[in-house]
């Protein structure tokens, strides 16, 4: 198996070399990428309807933290871990205690902090564009206490999401609402250290019926620009309407420096969270053409927070959470594949079957061997998923943790 894999690279590297490209670059900046994973991805989750419990669900943050150690581990390219403040730290500072340092003898770090301001019965009429001052006052200083934990513990991406909207027409002013956000987001922005980025992500709808408050990237993006330099719109795979073209905002997002990150997941109808590139593979190729060929022209965007938010319910844990940065990688390394100057000069030319020919040819390019060989020199199993399989980790958490409740996430 392992010769003719060996053997399916050469002749891929051939080819891939006819295209003009470097086939050593590619895969460096393949052993460069990073993904973060979600704690939550790895605890009992399920929907609106109820939670579905797995055996071995982790339900600590340090066993989140060591079933997220699991998948860098088998697929070298998971460093950090995001964290969610309540769901993580119900008891706050107190719960961060040598963390870090736990995370790091695990062989993993802490990455963006989440807070949580659509749980408490506080917010059901809004959190930072509640009527109720007290109510926003509540919000805020919450995610104020998240930057406090983050410095803590070594984060420095403040993830936001907010379940703000209204469910009938008249129910609220959506003025008066969007003043009240910038003013709680600028609060919350100057409460920052310089070296923390805040990234805001943005829903059509859901839970809001009638109306979001920040309902798509535009909302987000201006958000942002009003509070400053550190401030960017997160991108959230699922959350979309459909037909909306992803890669077109990424794209448009990137050229203004705004993009902050990507929640990677998939969705057949709406948010969905599903497995990413479990549905619609080629979207994901399309956003990592822009993403990669951004990255051969930098334009002062910064660094892409990359970081996956799902909750398994059907698939066992870690397995979902390999195969999904499996996927990711897969969807880099073709976008990796795109012979640029035969595209450019299609454009040039006015060619639109040339040009995509040139994304379909990619596309279609079996990647699978250049990633066996990128995981063998990075000194890993070219195999991600079977290796963690054989290694028996998750039947032993089915005996040692039960079947147990725990903190985890609904539909994040």
């Amino acid at each position: 198996m392992a010769d003719n894999y060996r053997a399916e690279y050469a002749l891929l590297a051939e080819r891939l070399t006819d295209r003009g490209l470097d086939v050593n670059k590619i895969k460096q900046r393949l052993k460069d990428q990073k993904i973060e994973t979600p704690s939550w991805g790895f605890s009992n989750a399920g929907t609106r309807f109820g939670t579905y419990r797995q055996p071995g669900a982790a339900v600590s943050i340090e066993e989140k933290l060591a079933d997220a150690a699991q998948v860098h581990k088998f697929t070298g390219v998971a460093p950090t871990v995001a964290v969610h403040v309540l769901w993580d730290f119900p008891n706050g500072a107190a719960d961060c205690t040598n963390l870090s340092a736990y995370a790091k003898s695990l062989g993993v770090k802490i990455g963006a902090i989440n807070p949580n301001v659509f749980q408490a019965r506080e917010y059901m009429s809004g959190s930072i564009t509640n009527e109720n001052p007290a109510v926003r006052k509540q919000a805020v200083d919450h995610m104020v206490d998240s930057i406090e934990l983050g410095k803590i513990i070594g984060s420095d991406v403040l993830s936001l999401w907010f379940a703000d909207g209204t469910d009938y027409p008249g129910e609220g002013d959506f003025r008066r609402r969007k003043a009240y956000m910038l003013e709680s987001l600028q609060t919350v922005y100057n409460a920052m250290p310089a070296d923390m980025r805040m990234v805001l992500e943005y829903k059509p709808f859901e839970p809001g019926f009638y109306h979001t408050d920040i309902a798509d990237w535009g909302m987000s993006f201006v958000m942002c620009q009003k509070c400053g330099p550190n401030a960017h719109v997160l991108v959230d795979l699922g959350h979309h309407l459909q037909g909306t073209n992803v890669e077109h905002i990424v794209a448009f997002l990137l050229d203004e420096e705004r993009l902050g990150g990507f929640h990677f997941n998939n969705h057949k109808y709406a948010d969905d969270d599903l497995t990413v590139g479990s549905i619609n593979p080629y979207e994901l190729f399309l956003i990592y053409n822009e993403l990669a060929k951004a990255e051969d022209a930098p334009n002062g965007n910064p660094p892409v927070a990359y970081m996956v938010d799902q909750c398994h319910i059907m698939k066992s844990k870690i397995d979902a959470m390999i195969q999904t940065i499996e996927h990711i990688q897969g969807a880099y390394a073709k976008a990796l594949c795109i012979n640029r100057g035969k595209l450019l000069q299609a454009q040039k030319d006015y060619d639109i079957v040339t040009a995509e020919v040139c994304m379909t040819e990619a596309f279609n390019t079996d990647v699978s061997p250049l990633l066996k060989v990128v995981r063998e020199e990075m000194g890993l199993d070219p195999n991600p998923l079977d290796a963690f399989r054989a290694s028996g980790y998750w039947e032993r958490m089915g005996k040692e943790r039960g079947d147990r409740a725990g903190s985890g996430g609904v539909g994040a």
